[in-house]
């Protein structure tokens, strides 16, 4: 059905013919992540749910979006050698998330593209890349796990701080957790995104400019403006701020588009833990992201009483602060993946993790 919304998008129908679908396109997007089991019964694939609620959510909205739109959606970038064709064109419509290509990703930034221009190449590099990640995903999970076996290898998870420990220690060593389990979010998302390009690239011949970055250096934002809307990735910035920001500018502005676009952000999340998770707080996620879209307001006050943009390191502190105290890296991940090097991690993290208890 979302593929139908997209051909009726390339059409230009009548807006009722693009209004009848997405009631029905709602209620099987539903039925899909609430009553169809993809685990098999295994409580470590919980995550599947949550990625499938994902897919849902972004097929709703953004059938949502089209039903609402004026003007029709045009594409400008094509596989090299082929002819426009409509059900390509709708297909590429349903599962572009970015808009790459077409005319309504101009405001959505795309991170400057080194990699090889040559088909061959570019698959040899993206290759590489998605076997680099996936040996970093297992050994930051494996990491994570070893320093609480007892909580971080079962699907009910735990605490990353420990009670037992004196405060001191204990911060010292959620920190490191944190900033462990932040390389394994990045990590994590890049080799999806990898083998996802090699499909495109290879399966469906696609062109590999059709597949540009998804990070543009994250560890190099100097200021919650700059990670959030450049550095970050930017899958769902079109879905937040079509759903949150733009109707919440229009009586509040500018606050109102950021407060209305992290909401959202925040609501997807809140709902992806409570999938994983159902005793978690309902406000855990929505709290951290409004803390976030906070920080960038502030930012921009700061602006126009300094003249000056937040950056340097005084950005980077502040980004840091502002994900400690959201909570941004305190998530479960129960993602298992094979890694060639399994007892490095965690022999090291066990290592860290004694020598700061005996510190206490």
């Amino acid at each position: 059905m979302p593929l139908q919304s997209s051909i009726a998008q390339s059409f230009s129908l009548e807006r009722v013919y693009r209004v009848a679908p997405w009631p029905l396109v709602t209620l099987l997007a539903f039925r899909a992540s609430v009553y169809i089991d993809f685990t098999g019964g295994d409580s470590l694939q919980a995550y599947v749910y949550h990625q499938v609620a994902l897919v849902m959510f972004c097929l709703v909205s953004r059938t949502l979006e089209w039903t609402l739109m004026k003007n029709p959606l045009k594409r400008h970038l094509r596989p090299a050698g082929s002819s426009p064709s409509i059900f390509t064109d709708a297909l590429d419509l349903s599962t572009n998330v970015r808009g790459v290509g077409w005319n309504w990703s101009k405001s959505v930034h795309f991170p400057p593209d080194t990699r090889p221009t040559s088909r061959v190449w570019f698959v040899g590099y993206v290759l590489l890349s998605a076997w680099y990640h996936n040996v970093l995903c297992g050994a930051s999970h494996l990491a994570i796990q070893a320093f609480s076996p007892e909580t971080f290898t079962v699907p009910s998870g735990g605490t990353i701080f420990d009670p037992t420990l004196p405060p001191l220690i204990r911060y010292v060593r959620s920190r490191i957790i944190t900033v462990i389990d932040a390389v394994s979010i990045y990590v994590v998302i890049q080799l999806v995104y990898d083998i996802a390009t090699l499909i495109g690239v290879v399966v469906f011949w696609q062109d590999p400019a059709q597949w540009p970055l998804a990070f543009d250096n994250p560890w190099k934002a100097d200021s919650l403006r700059d990670f959030w809307g450049r550095r970050w990735y930017q899958f769902f910035r079109r879905t937040f701020v079509a759903l949150g920001g733009w109707p919440l500018r229009i009586a509040f502005g500018r606050v109102g588009y950021v407060l209305g676009s992290f909401l959202v952000s925040g609501v997807v999340h809140n709902v992806v833990v409570l999938m994983l998770d159902q005793n978690a707080g309902w406000w855990c996620m929505l709290l951290s992201f409004e803390m976030m879209a906070f920080g960038i307001i502030l930012e921009d006050v700061f602006t126009r009483i300094t003249g000056r943009e937040v950056g340097g390191w005084v950005g980077r502190v502040i980004i840091v602060d502002g994900f400690a105290r959201g909570g941004m890296f305190a998530s479960t991940n129960v993602l298992d993946t094979a890694c060639p090097v399994r007892g490095i991690p965690e022999y090291y993290a066990t290592a860290l993790d004694r020598w700061l208890r005996e510190c206490a």
